[in-house]
């Protein structure tokens, strides 16, 4: 049984524009479908667009024109078929190792028609040598210092992590900092986006590789 939806907040229209009904349509699949499989809980419905749809949506920022983007352990589709949907002129590539959730994700991808995103089958650790791109981001996966070991070596040199943290992004960069240094990080910085559109700015620990690992 599908939940009422609220209607898209006004930093929807600003952060979506034309393609604001495609993001109410994935804001329905995930009330839905979404649900029913066990990718959101029935009490996220009526904060859809707040807490996930807008608020994934806003790190679109970080990333330029044409850009290829790796999302690590996608899930629902957050953040990447948020930012897919806001950015067209992005390749996304949504990486997720739990067969029927990748086949949610495909189902989803079909039904919104995004000729952007490709979804693929697999733990992160298995796609170094198969798959990489200037950025890659996560969601709700790891904290910090483990997320790192995942997502860095699909990082390409010079490419940017851009994690997507929330009130603890600070408290878990700095206890990651060692780690990273290892992983090759040479700087490293929590950025804040979506001012304007979401009532709480979200947080991003972006962390940029050597451009020589």
């Amino acid at each position: 049984m599908t939940t009422e939806i609220p209607q898209a907040p006004q930093g929807a229209h600003r952060c979506f524009g034309g393609r604001l009904a495609r993001a109410e349509q994935f804001a329905a699949i995930l009330a839905d479908t979404g649900v029913s499989h066990g990718l959101i809980g029935p009490r996220e419905v009526p904060i859809l667009w707040e807490r996930h749809v807008l608020n994934c949506a806003v790190i679109e920022d970080a990333f330029p024109q044409g850009a290829r983007l790796i999302d690590v352990g996608s899930g629902a589709g957050l953040p990447g078929v948020a930012v897919a949907i806001a950015r067209p002129d992005l390749d996304v590539h949504l990486i997720e190792p739990m067969l029927r959730r990748t086949e949610w994700l495909s189902d989803t991808v079909t039904q919104l028609a995004l000729d952007n995103v490709t979804v693929h089958r697999g733990r992160a650790e298995e796609f170094p040598g198969q798959l990489s791109a200037p950025f890659v981001t996560a969601r709700a996966v790891a904290r910090l210092d483990k997320l790192a070991r995942w997502c860095l070596p699909l990082t390409e040199p010079g490419g940017r992590l851009v994690a997507m943290k929330g009130r603890s992004a600070a408290e878990e960069l700095a206890a990651a900092t060692k780690v990273l240094r290892r992983l090759g990080v040479v700087s490293s910085s929590v950025t804040e986006h979506g001012h304007g559109i979401v009532d709480e700015p979200t947080l991003t620990v972006d962390c940029v590789k050597d451009d020589r690992s």
